[in-house]
């Protein structure tokens, strides 16, 4: 085994996650190593990019956190283009939650943040809507970004373009320790299939759905999900159609995004399945029927973080030196902004004010032995 060079941090997975907090790292003048083992299994190339947080119906604590971070989204976006040079494909669209009875629509937990709809408004916003639906609610402050296509790539371009090294296909095998406890390195096995020892005393947890396969104490297993893409014509659709189980994202060329199923005891099985692509078909259907005979264009599956109350594990992790930011379900490109700000942070020792200690408080990782 071989020792490779020191990093100030370490951040372990290179997906949105991680690209984002090295990012704001960079920023501050850090030094910092992606490490990364398969950049294309990455949950942030498999979601459909929304920022939801009142057309998700998030409640409570993460309520608040979404909200924040959506706040913080224009001026994180702006700084990632600046740095890179690349577009990232963020647009307010505005999202259409459609309900078949008013009784649903007014149980929703954000119906009072959204405008109500009856059946001429919900035309008037998606034209062409499956017949069975009723009412609805329109978010106006939701939104989109283009996160496969764009956003990720403009990461990337971002961290390197600010000196950031990347171990690409490579493999955290431990976390090594010194006598007190402390984070002292990193094991892992290089691309080659050489095992290196890197001398790392911080370094950031963003392994996604497979978090707990490193750090075992974090209570992480993975949701599949599986999504697909119709071109349609072009301005067929404005508005993020948000449907019971089913979703429908229009990008400003046409292609429509489509999601997703969610199989909780699928754990970590590949590939697409009969049954998860005929439940997407069946949404499809049901919400926006013309849109079902669009000619499909990809089809694709991924593993999203979850957790028990389906927030994410922020702040301090169980051992000393590192840090926490994984397991944020469906929401992680909406969280993206305020995890990377947050996360960064702490790692600086730069002191959160009174509503970030709160958010840190709420969603650290051993929450729930309480």
């Amino acid at each position: 085994m071989t020792a490779a060079s020191a990093s100030a941090v370490c951040v372990l997975g290179g997906g949105l996650m991680g690209l984002a907090v090295a990012h704001q790292l960079a920023r501050r003048g850090q030094s910092v190593t992606v490490i990364s083992r398969r950049r294309s299994e990455a949950a942030g190339f498999v979601a459909a990019g929304m920022l939801a947080p009142h057309a998700e119906g998030l409640s409570g604590e993460l309520l608040d956190l979404g909200q924040a971070s959506l706040e913080r989204i224009p001026r994180w976006v702006a700084q990632i283009e600046g740095d890179s040079g690349l577009g990232c494909g963020l647009r307010t669209s505005g999202i259409v939650v459609p309900f078949r009875t008013a009784t649903e629509r007014d149980a929703y937990p954000t119906a009072s943040i959204g405008q109500t709809l009856d059946r001429i408004g919900l035309e008037r916003e998606i034209p062409g809507l499956g017949p069975e639906w009723s009412t609805g609610l329109l978010f106006e402050q939701d939104g989109q970004i283009d996160n496969r296509r764009q956003l990720m790539r403009a990461l990337e371009r971002a961290c390197v373009s600010l000196g950031v090294h990347f171990m690409e296909g490579a493999e955290v095998l431990d976390l090594e320790r010194d006598s007190t406890g402390q984070l002292c390195g990193i094991h892992l096995r290089s691309a080659e299939g050489e095992q290196q020892q890197l001398s790392c005393w911080q370094a950031v947890l963003c392994s996604g759905a497979w978090s707990q396969q490193l750090v075992p104490q974090l209570p992480v297993f993975p949701v599949k999900g599986q999504m697909l893409s119709l071109q349609g014509p072009r301005e067929a659709l404005k508005r993020v159609i948000f449907g019971p189980g089913t979703y429908l994202v229009p990008r400003e060329d046409g292609l429509i995004v489509v999601g997703a199923t969610s199989e909780r005891d699928a754990g970590f099985a590949e590939g697409l399945t009969p049954d998860g692509q005929k439940q997407l078909q069946t949404g499809i259907a049901s919400l926006l029927p013309k849109a079902a005979g669009w000619p499909p264009m990809e089809r694709w599956w991924g593993f999203r973080p979850c957790t028990p109350d389906e927030g994410p594990l922020l702040g301090p992790g169980p051992l000393p030196g590192l840090w926490l930011a994984c397991g944020h379900h469906r929401n992680g490109v909406l969280l993206a902004a305020i995890t990377a700000e947050l996360t960064a942070g702490g790692v600086m020792k730069e002191p959160p004010n009174a509503a970030e200690e709160a958010l840190l408080r709420a969603f650290r990782w051993n929450r729930f032995e309480n």
